[in-house]
């Protein structure tokens, strides 16, 4: 392993004015493959000292210092400059994705192209932010432009790190604001060695700053502390309401992502080999880690037999394996999360819901990696778990429905309302059902989780608020100020 390796990097401690700094507790957190089940590195346990210390460089990067006084087009170009970089460094930052969260080499690698593709994004994004005159009293002319908060705070998730730091760190860079970055514990490698590749491409001192650490200790400190501007989290509806409690105290803004239960509603007229292939792929990305899987196929009564064989057939052929063998899905996170995921299934079992298919788990991985064969299981009851509450973990729920407004209320059932997607080749129908879908994101004939680096993403009801990727994230990460000048 060279100096410059990610996993000592890690070690090193915490990432502040482009240094490595030792955590101020001097303590470290194991990290463990998800696959293997052993310690493989370290990082620092960082803490509300080493948040303050990376707010005050943030402040300083975007008040007087070199980061707020470049033009929206040098920021733009900088950001351009990492997304090379990661295209540079992309078969390395796959295979550290690939060790630290147990997701297939195909899927660490595409994680790769997305990441450098929201760099790329906002770097070409920057400087076409624009704003408007507004006609008023004679006498008077008035502007308004978007300008970024300040020091923007960024808790993001383990089960896409790369993707995550990309999604949240691109737009709120590209507006101008200078970010602390607080990863998850469970993984967040690829995060910090980011952050070296920005600041080898020029990144100015402060403009970006992570501190590693758990979440009851860094997390709680930055999403409370007072000289933070403005608040991005991605997690449990649970740790949301204290990220969004946090800001409140100190009167700011913050874009909530809080988790799904996505539903797919198939009519009877859908293409059912077009719908069930997608339906299965998708449910096992990242081994159902994702928020936006669509965990729920709801299916017109009169072909639920026909969609249910599909599905099950194809449930029926997943495999789970580690990273190098490149099979459907890797194990998930940790042996909490395993062990929360058999609690579904062994609750369902005890209650009866029939299992119609489940998947393997290849043969020769090691017996101590966090490995869940996928399940489907249907018809499950409205009220059952499965069909209400988030599992994040490969398993897909089966409910038929009778008609259209009833499919409207089982998609709306749920007290989430991240994605969704209809099936059916009768396009009024479609629209009217994807338009009645209580949804930040709505599919027609197709369907992809949380995919789609342009297309604004986010929830309704208790998914969250507020608006990440596309154009959309940098009016999140940014305020609007009017200027009205009177020339008499």
């Amino acid at each position: 392993m060279n100096a410059h390796s990610p996993a000592r990097s890690a070690a090193q401690g915490v990432f502040i004015d482009n240094r490595w700094h030792p955590a101020a507790s001097g303590r470290t957190i194991e990290v463990v493959a998800p696959a293997e089940g052993l310690v493989f590195a370290e990082i620092a346990a960082g803490g509300a000292e080493d948040v303050d210390r990376a707010v005050k460089a943030a402040r300083r990067a975007v008040e007087g210092g070199a980061w707020g006084k470049l033009s929206a087009t040098e920021r733009g170009r900088l950001l351009s400059k990492l997304a090379l970089a990661i295209e540079a460094h992309a078969e390395e930052l796959a295979l550290l994705e690939a060790r630290d969260t147990g997701k297939p080499m195909k899927q660490a690698r595409a994680d790769m192209v997305a990441t450098a593709r929201y760099f790329e994004f906002y770097g070409g994004a920057a400087d076409k932010v624009h704003g408007e005159t507004i006609p008023f009293l004679p006498g008077y002319f008035v502007t308004t432009e978007r300008v970024p908060y300040g020091v923007t705070a960024h808790v993001i998730p383990w089960n896409y790190p790369a993707q995550m730091f990309g999604r949240t760190v691109g737009p709120a860079l590209a507006m101008g604001n200078a970010c602390v970055v607080k990863p998850a514990e469970d993984a967040c490698l690829t995060p910090l060695r980011l952050a070296e590749l920005a600041a080898s491409v020029g990144f100015p001192e402060g403009a970006l700053n992570i501190v590693p650490g758990l979440g009851e200790e860094a997390g709680a400190a930055l999403s409370g502390h007072r000289d933070i501007d403005f608040v991005s989290f991605t997690g449990s509806p649970e740790v949301g309401t204290l990220i969004q409690s946090a800001a409140a105290r100190n009167h700011i803004g913050c874009t909530l992502e809080l988790g799904g239960k996505s539903p797919h509603v198939l009519f009877g007229d859908a293409d059912l080999e077009t719908a069930a292939s997608t339906i299965a792929t998708t449910m096992v990305q990242n081994a159902g880690q994702t928020c936006s899987a669509g965990s729920r196929v709801l299916v017109e009564r009169s072909r639920y037999d026909e969609v249910v064989e599909a599905l099950a057939q194809r449930f029926g052929k997943l495999t789970a394996g580690t990273p190098e063998m490149d099979r459907d899905l890797g194990p998930v996170i940790n042996a909490t999360q395993k062990a929360r995921i058999e609690g579904f299934f062994a609750r369902a079992e005890e209650s009866g819901v029939p299992v119609l298919a489940s998947g393997q788990v290849a043969e020769g991985v090691p017996e101590a990696g966090f490995f869940v064969a996928p399940r489907i299981y249907g018809p499950v009851p409205r009220a059952n778990e499965l069909a209400t509450k988030e599992v994040f973990g490969p398993v897909l729920s089966v409910l038929p429905f009778e008609d259209e407004a009833d499919a409207v209320r089982l998609a709306n059932g749920t007290d989430y309302g991240l994605m969704a997607a209809v099936w059916s080749h009768d396009g009024n129908r479609a629209m009217r059902v994807a338009r009645g879908i209580k949804a930040g994101q709505v599919y027609i004939n197709a369907f992809g989780a949380g995919g789609g680096i342009e297309l604004p993403f986010g929830g309704m009801k208790k998914s969250g608020h507020g608006r990440e990727k596309g154009f959309a994230a940098l009016h999140d990460v940014s305020t609007l100020r009017t200027t009205i000048l009177k020339h008499g």
